[in-house]
């Protein structure tokens, strides 16, 4: 790929993508693992807390966040430091990035965890299970099972959103196919590549989705 030049810095932008989106993936699930627990905790204060942080989130658009993080970030680091420190483009998005997909998860997996029939924890303790057993060996995997679609829409969405962070300076793909279109004055070669690209990384992530889902459905298509 030499698209004059430009070939080299589009694989790099790609790989920063992908990075961006694995690392915010792997926090998003993170957060979202405490805040469904928080939701379907007993205390009121976790609950409300959770549900704030969901709805604040799902409700301002991703740009919003992002922006509102970056120069939020400036201005608390830099009264921190006594003197002004810019936020990282890549921290920032990661950051941000991360929080947006913890809202989401959060309401996948407590959904999840809901749909769970409660016969199968008093069957577990019926059967000498202490609670880390139950856990790993009953709820996770059906857990696992009724998330994952939730979970694959909630990656395709995040791969997409990477594409907001160009907006903070971070060379991704989107913002690498910015600079070269701007540098040949052929705009339209250069995000026809970007739109390219992430068709290929949904398909690819598609078709993963898919193959994870029958997976997980394995004990079940023999029932």
């Amino acid at each position: 790929m030499d698209l004059k030049g430009f070939g080299g810095q589009i694989l790099t932008g790609a790989g920063l993508t992908l990075l961006v989106a694995a690392l915010s993936l792997v926090f998003g699930l993170m957060i979202g693992g405490l805040g469904a627990a928080a939701k379907l905790s007993k205390s009121k204060r976790l609950r409300a807390a959770a549900e704030a942080y969901t709805t604040l989130v799902r409700g301002v658009p991703e740009l919003l966040i992002l922006l509102l993080l970056y120069f939020g970030g400036t201005v608390l680091l830099t009264w921190i430091a006594g003197e002004y420190v810019e936020v990282d483009g890549f921290g920032a998005g990661l950051f941000a990035l991360s929080i947006l997909c913890g809202a989401y998860t959060t309401e996948v997996l407590r959904a999840a965890i809901a749909g769970v029939p409660k016969g199968q924890a008093e069957a577990a303790r019926a059967l000498g299970l202490d609670r880390v057993q139950m856990v790993r060996l009953v709820l996770l995997p059906q857990v696992w099972r009724l998330a994952l679609p939730g979970l694959g829409n909630v990656w395709l969405v995040l791969l997409k959103d990477t594409s907001l962070i160009s907006v903070v300076g971070l060379e991704e793909l989107m913002r690498k196919s910015a600079i070269a279109a701007g540098a040949t004055r052929e705009p339209f070669t250069f995000y026809a590549v970007a739109a390219g690209v992430y068709l290929l990384f949904t398909t690819i992530s598609v078709l993963g989705i898919a193959a994870l889902e029958r997976r997980a459905r394995r004990g079940l298509a023999r029932v």
